[in-house]
Order: C-alpha cells, then sequence, then structure tokens
C-alpha cells in the first residue's frame, strides 16, 4: 500500500484492500473516501466491502466515485464538502490516486493559491499542472479563456525581460511582444548598495514600469499563475490564458524573508536592515551613521542569491564610514557567511581580505541565520562547519545586514518548466529549455551555474534575442553565454574591486589591466559604478541598445 500525503489532512493513495484497513487504522486515519467507480478492475474490491471492513475498524467511509479522466466541477464539490464533514486525517484512493489529487486540487482552488496547490501534489507524487486552468478559475472548468496571442511572450519585467523586449524589437520590429508583469515599480537594483552606504538617494533607483516598457511591446499587468508549455499557454491570475508561439521566462528571484523565524515582524527596526530592499535600504545608512560604538552583523545565507557580494559590500560601506568618522575602533563587525568562502573566485580575495584587516572584521563561515529577535537583539546562527557536529550560536548585536534566502518563485518551481532544484532548465550556453525549444530563460530564475547579476543579464539578453530571431528563420542557435557577472566590490568610499569572470570562474575583464584591473581596488571602478553604470543600465541596457554586451557567436566547425 502506497500512501502520498497531501498535507496533515489528507493522503491519496492507489486502490487500497481490504486487509489494508487495519493498517490504515494504526496509522492514524479516520475516515476513507473512494473515488474509483466499483468494477473498474477484475482485482479491485467493491465499495460496499471496503466500507464493511473500515466500518468494523471504526473509520467513517465515503463513496464518490469518478470515471478516469472526467472529474466534473461538481465531483470536486462534494469531494471538498467529505473533506470538511469527515472527521481526520482522511485517505482518498482511485486506481493509482491521480484522480483523488485532483479532486482535492479543485476543491482547494479558491483557498489555497495555485502554487501551493501544485507543490502540494508535485511532492505527493501528482502532477496537476494539467487542470491548472480550472484551478486558477477557482476550480470551475473555463467556459471563456479570453485568450491573447503573441509571436513572443515574456514573463517577468525586471532588467532581464525588459532588455530582452528592447532587444527584440531592435532586430525585428515587426514581432508581436508582450511582457508579462504585475509589477507598477521597475527598480535598478544593484543601486542599493550605494543606498545603503550613503551614495544614492533610493528614488533614484525606481522608476515606473509602464515608462520602460519599450515602444510597440505590450504590457499584461497580472500575475503567472501556471505554465502549459504542451499547449504553448501561460495561464494568468483569474484564468486569463496568454498563447505564444516562444516563451522567455525571466522573472527574478523570491525573497523568503519568512524562512528566518522573527526576521519579518523586525525588518526595519530594531537596529535590523536590508539592502535587497528599496524602504530598507535608507535605514542601513540611517543605522551605520548612529552606530557609536556595538557590535554589526552582515549575514550571508546559502547559494545562489542575487547578488553574491552584496552581503560583504554592505560590510565594506559601513566599515568605511566607521573608519572615516572615527567610530571603527568601538564596532565590532562580524561576518556571518553560511559558505565557506569569501568570495568564490579566489582571484578576488586578496583584495577583499586587506579590506578584512583594514576593518578588522570577524569572518565566521558556515554560520546560517536562521531566527532573530529584534527587540533583545539577538540572533541565532546554525553552525555546520565540516567535520564538527551541528550546533546553535546565539549573538547578539547593535546594528544587523540580513542578505534574506533566495529561491526560485513559486510558480516557477511547481511548474514544468523547473528541474529537481526548482530552477528553470536551460541550456548553459543558449539558455534555451532543454525540453521545450520554444522557450528560453534568463536572469536570477535560470539553472545556468552563473552568478546572479544585472551584469549577467545584460549579456544574456542579446543572446536569447539572436537566438529566438534565429529559430524565427528556421535556423539553429546562433549565439552562446559564457557564464559572465560582474561583481563591483564597493570596498571604500571611492574604490571598487571589479569582479567579472564567467563559468568556472574564469576572468572575463572588459578593460585592459592598464585602465582598471580588476584583482586590485580602483578609483576608475568607482567611477564606473557611480557615474557610468546607472546611465547605462536606464538609457541602452533597457533600450535595446548593446553597449559592450554584443552576443559571443557560436563557432561553426569546419566541414
Amino acid at each position: 500500500m502506497l500512501l502520498n500525503k497531501i498535507n496533515d489532512a489528507l493522503t491519496v493513495s492507489p486502490q487500497i484492500a481490504i486487509d489494508d484497513i487495519p493498517t490504515l487504522k494504526e496509522a492514524g486515519f479516520r475516515s476513507i473516501i473512494c473515488n474509483r467507480p466499483d468494477g473498474e478492475g477484475p482485482d479491485q474490491p467493491t465499495h460496499e466491502e471496503i466500507e464493511a471492513a473500515a466500518k468494523v475498524a471504526g473509520l467513517e467511509m465515503r463513496y464518490l466515485p469518478v470515471q478516469t479522466g472526467l472529474v466534473q466541477d461538481e465531483d470536486a464539490v462534494a469531494f471538498g464538502a467529505a473533506l470538511r464533514n469527515l472527521p481526520g486525517p482522511v485517505l482518498a484512493y482511485c486506481r493509482s490516486g491521480t484522480r483523488s489529487a485532483t479532486l482535492w486540487s479543485l476543491s482547494q482552488a479558491k483557498a489555497l493559491p495555485m502554487a501551493d496547490i501544485l507543490g502540494a501534489t508535485k511532492a505527493a507524487g501528482y502532477d496537476m499542472n494539467g487542470v491548472a486552468r480550472r484551478i486558477a478559475n477557482g476550480g470551475k472548468t473555463p467556459t471563456d479563456t479570453g485568450d491573447a496571442k503573441f509571436d513572443v511572450v515574456i514573463v517577468g519585467g525586471g532588467a532581464g525581460g525588459v532588455s530582452v523586449a528592447a532587444s527584440l524589437k531592435a532586430r525585428k520590429p515587426g514581432l508581436s511582444v508582450a511582457i508579462i508583469d504585475p509589477a507598477d515599480i521597475h527598480y535598478y537594483q544593484p543601486g542599493w548598495t550605494m543606498v545603503g552606504g550613503g551614495i544614492f538617494d533610493a528614488q533614484d533607483t525606481a522608476k515606473t514600469m509602464g515608462s520602460l516598457i519599450p515602444q510597440g511591446v505590450h504590457w499584461i499587468k497580472s500575475a503567472v499563475a501556471a505554465f502549459e508549455p504542451e499547449n504553448d499557454a501561460v495561464i494568468l491570475d483569474g484564468c486569463r490564458v496568454v498563447k505564444y508561439d516562444r516563451l522567455v521566462v525571466c522573472p527574478g528571484l523570491k525573497l523568503d524573508w519568512g524562512k528566518i523565524e522573527g526576521l519579518e515582524e523586525t525588518l526595519g527596526r530594531n537596529g535590523v536592515t536590508s539592502n535587497y530592499r528599496y524602504d530598507l535600504a535608507p535605514y542601513t545608512w540611517e543605522l551605520v551613521k548612529g552606530l557609536k560604538e556595538g557590535r554589526a552583523l552582515f549575514t550571508q545565507p546559502p547559494m545562489p542569491i542575487k547578488c553574491a557580494g552584496a552581503p560583504q559590500k554592505a560590510m565594506y560601506l559601513s566599515g568605511d564610514a566607521w573608519f572615516r568618522n572615527g567610530a571603527l575602533k568601538n564596532v565590532d563587525i562580524q561576518f556571518m557567511n553560511a559558505g565557506g568562502v569569501l568570495f568564490g573566485v579566489k582571484d578576488y580575495v586578496p583584495a577583499l581580505m586587506e579590506y578584512v584587516k583594514k576593518y578588522d572584521a570577524s569572518l565566521n563561515f558556515f554560520h546560517n541565520l536562521i531566527a532573530v529577535d529584534g527587540p533583545a537583539k539577538k540572533a541565532t546562527f546554525a553552525v555546520n562547519a565540516p567535520d564538527t557536529d551541528p550546533t546553535t550560536v546565539e549573538v547578539e548585536f547593535d546594528m544587523m545586514h540580513v542578505c534574506p534566502p533566495q529561491t526560485a518563485p513559486d510558480f516557477i518551481r511547481v511548474s514544468p518548466l523547473a528541474d529537481a532544484a526548482g530552477w528553470v532548465d536551460v541550456d548553459q550556453a543558449t539558455l534555451r529549455h532543454t525540453r521545450y525549444d520554444n522557450i528560453w530563460s534568463l536572469g536570477d530564475v535560470m539553472n545556468a551555474p552563473n552568478a546572479k547579476t544585472a551584469a549577467a543579464a545584460r549579456k544574456q539578453a542579446p543572446t536569447v534575442a539572436d537566438n529566438i530571431v534565429a529559430d524565427i528563420r528556421g535556423r539553429s542557435a546562433v549565439a552562446q553565454y559564457d557564464g559572465y557577472g560582474s561583481c563591483p566590490l564597493t570596498v571604500e568610499r571611492g574604490k571598487i574591486v571589479l569582479a567579472e569572470f564567467g563559468y568556472g570562474g574564469a576572468l572575463k575583464p572588459s578593460f585592459p589591466s592598464y585602465l582598471i584591473d580588476g584583482t586590485k581596488p580602483s578609483r576608475a571602478a568607482w567611477w564606473l559604478k557611480e557615474k557610468l553604470l546607472p546611465p547605462i543600465y536606464w538609457k541602452a541596457m533597457l533600450k535595446g541598445k548593446e553597449w559592450m554586451a554584443k552576443p559571443e557567436k557560436i563557432k561553426v566547425a569546419a566541414e
């Protein structure tokens, strides 16, 4: 007997036998729902036989038969009513468990988010993406989908989405392109480190989404509920359906603040801040200016995260401010890193270590933040160092900059587009999906092993645009992405270590070393970060002007 738990209230299973009833009783089940019609299989006990054995064991029973492949709306309503009325936990069964899982999914459509339903059933071994439209429609079969259709649909209006839309329109102005994104505001997130360091104003890092959508591109202001790649369809909240010839997926990452106990309740108060949020980055600078003595914690969660250097950038700029105002000797800086190295590309570590020494910062590796008590100003870390027993430590703080854990968005993780870890599954060179050849992905949400930075998206967007246009013309991929990413590490006000690298940590400098040696702190790199990169982002990258981002062509071997 195979039991597949959906949640604490319901488990589904394939056909059960009469002899299974005592085992189910012993496992704590109090009710059974049979969703398999009698006589469907030659060796199948009737529901009356199951019910008789259930009564002997003191279990309640409901018979809600559903013909395979024909789950009706009223069946789901009846299943939901049975779940509410029967004592739980409940076991529901059919031939394989799929009908029972489908009935549950539809019955919960108005009570739970789509991603929670798809995630619970996926974890139990059942793929419910085939009924995603009905779930999005409140568990009812849609009668009017109101489909829209575009040559290219782009999910996500961040750096990657707007850039690839602009690059596509620059190549083929006649393409019908749509961007799907519910946000009103588009943020220049790389600027938030500078906001937290007192260099940029927060409002300079935000523009209205409508002002940035490229001319001729449709903006569908909605959230995505699910994907139907077999039908070339994206399902929106409210069950609207958008069809496509080609799809680009780039919605960015989910910042999982709730994964750290007590964090959400204290963010923006009690000395707890983060440059990973627009509204909190100014609070970082406020805390830095106000701290004259005490302990400052800077945390970094397990990878992957966007802009892997951002947690230590906050530490360096804060340390520099304390160095300049004379408070550094009275501030205990502690870098709490869930990983085991300061930076993943070793060539940049010596320069960074000089600043760790300058600011007298303590490096605490394998320390992962798991809880915060804001009013008490205490943080709890899980410590999992190699060759030692796992433990937890509690650290008091006066100020704490938190980098939150990060995952793919829920609607991506439960979709057919995701790999086993929840990321969009692409070829790391062409950025084309490994299973659906009319889907591409870029930015933070795909599974290529590159750093998740805006600079990476700047290189990826033209690659995706080139390959989509080639596909439209009936050609194979013509451009490849080499894993390029850039992390301007703000080690002090006025100097930056400009880390640029590709797949495998290979150095990928954009400038000759006599202009900028990325392995050393540089004023030229600071000028690039402060003065050049913001206008390049707003006026070039998001406009399809591929400054220093021309796609690398795929080399075809001679015949």
